[in-house]
């Protein structure tokens, strides 16, 4: 049995995407990170309905998240 994950998250940017895309594997907490194309996202926040672009990003990596389980 594998102790796998996906993590689902958004950055404002492509440029934020990357740099910690890239931190993540540097750093052995993920073994490999997906940038998707771009989302428009339609969200409530602080009572006032928002919009935005987004980058969402798969991040691949282990539930103990830990440098020795991440390939």
């Amino acid at each position: 049995m594998t102790d796998a994950v996906i993590v689902f998250c958004t950055f404002a940017n492509d440029q934020d995407a990357l740099r910690i895309a890239g931190a993540l594997v540097e750093a052995r907490l993920a073994a490999c990170v997906n940038l998707l194309p771009a989302i428009r996202s339609i969200y409530r926040w602080k009572g006032e309905i928002e919009h935005a672009d987004e980058v969402p990003v798969l991040i691949k990596t282990t539930q103990q998240g830990d440098r020795k389980s991440v390939v």
